[in-house]
């Protein structure tokens, strides 16, 4: 029996492993962390959270499947989430599967295989694998934009960020939304001397709840098309939360889920005290002074860089995943289509696809690996199908922007469609 490798132990890793051996098949884990759970352990050296942080889609639509949460909150907070996924290892035997504080340097293909070299306290260590899973997560590796002229202050990332301790007494601009900076914002409202955040694009802001439901539990049966769900929900977002652009915001420039929208509103509450300001795109730096592109100056402590992360998959030659421009080009966002024996887990983004389409990624991997070694024929013809027909749309009909951090983007329904429809052909 092959044996393969999965590195990573966060939501996707854990869901390879899970699938993976509940179909037969052998695995090694990785983990360069002490623990299972990926960015939600808040003390794993390469974790981005920070204190505050909560899920943004709802505990129901988010859980795996066979696994529901003990915990009765609708957007459970980091903590929860970690002994979450603890009890998910300890449920479905996972944790002996894994090496932890071990970390993978490098992947070289071999005869048909893969040498997969780590680092431990024992040293490094080289073993060969018939292919090897890479779910080491896609929230790691910050984005750092390129600016003119020099700050003077303290510069920084939100993937440094960990408490509003750090914004105690200090002017502060976040430079950036998205969900993870304007969550900061509102922390630093209450710790910071003054808050102002400095945006290039408009956003679409969803409330956590509506008509006194997690907003995303609604509209949970046949997917309405791209542009009737479009127009119906702009209309109840400007009846729940008005227009952001009386608040500072530019107009957005695109539809309604063209982008990933912000799942808080409590900025907007902020906006309208006065307690911070929205601030036009940076021009430059010059010492202490951030300059903005419509001529403003101000003086700040500290910039924080809510700029988002960059895909990294560090330990392999990127030829070997067929890069394009920010991400590989895979099929399914999990097949390179030259089946070299490299798979990834966890690289899809889409509003309310949870770690139950995680899993089923990983069910379809599964499917795969136990086909090539119990119906050949069958994992044959999955590969004739990704080398030679016409890969699906997974768009939804959506126009997504053609932004980097967009690249691996996809829409919930037509992704889970598309992989169980290839799962069961397949294995019917």
């Amino acid at each position: 029996m092959s044996r393969y490798a999965i590195i990573g132990a966060g939501p996707s890793g854990l869901a390879a492993a899970r699938a993976l051996t509940r179909r037969g098949v052998t695995v090694d884990g990785y983990e360069a962390s002490h623990g299972v759970g990926g960015l939600w352990d808040i003390d794993n050296p390469r974790s981005t959270m920070y204190e505050s942080a909560h899920l943004i889609s709802s505990r129901t639509t988010t859980e795996f499947a066979e696994f529901p949460m003990r915990s009765s909150a609708d957007y459970p907070g980091h903590r929860v989430l970690k002994e979450y996924f603890e009890e998910y290892a300890d449920r479905f035997d996972l944790v002996d599967l894994f090496r932890f504080d071990t970390t993978v340097t490098r992947l070289e293909p071999r005869d048909g295989g893969w040498d997969l070299t780590s680092v431990d306290a024992e040293g490094t260590r080289t073993r060969r694998y018939a292919g090897v899973v890479l779910a080491n997560g896609t929230l790691a590796t910050p984005s750092i934009p390129a600016f003119a002229g020099a700050f003077t202050g303290e510069l920084m990332h939100t993937s440094d960020y960990r408490s509003a301790d750090q914004l105690e007494g200090r002017r502060v601009l976040l430079i950036g939304a998205g969900n993870s900076g304007c969550d900061i914002a509102v922390d630093a409202v209450h710790r910071a001397a003054s808050v102002d955040m400095s945006v290039r694009r408009g956003y679409y802001f969803v409330p956590r709840y509506l008509f006194g439901r997690p907003s995303d539990t609604l509209n949970q049966g046949r997917p309405l098309p791209a542009r009737i769900k479009q127009a119906v929900d702009s209309r109840v977002l400007r009846a729940f939360t008005g227009d952001p652009v009386r608040f500072g915001f530019p107009r957005p420039d695109y539809r309604i889920y063209e982008s990933h929208p912000i799942v808080n509103t409590m900025i907007l509450n902020h906006l309208g005290q006065g307690d911070l300001r929205i601030r036009p795109d940076v021009d430059r730096f010059d010492g202490a002074t951030v300059r903005f592109r419509d001529g403003s100056a101000d003086d700040y402590d500290l910039v924080l860089l809510a700029t988002g992360y960059r895909l990294d998959y560090p330990f392999v030659d990127r030829a070997h995943l067929s890069w394009q421009g920010a991400a590989p080009r895979l099929f399914l966002n999990i097949f390179p289509s030259s089946f070299n024996g490299l798979y990834v887990m966890g690289m899809i983004e889409a509003s309310g696809i949870g770690w139950q389409g995680r899993y089923e990624q990983a069910d379809l991997l599964a499917a795969y690996l136990h086909a090539a070694e119990r119906d050949p024929g069958a994992a044959a013809r999955f590969r004739a199908r990704v080398r030679t027909a016409p890969w699906p749309d997974l768009t939804g009909g959506y126009r997504y922007l053609g932004l980097d951090r967009m690249a691996y983007y996809v829409n919930k329904d037509a992704y889970r469609t598309a992989v169980r429809r290839e799962r069961l052909a397949i294995e019917p």
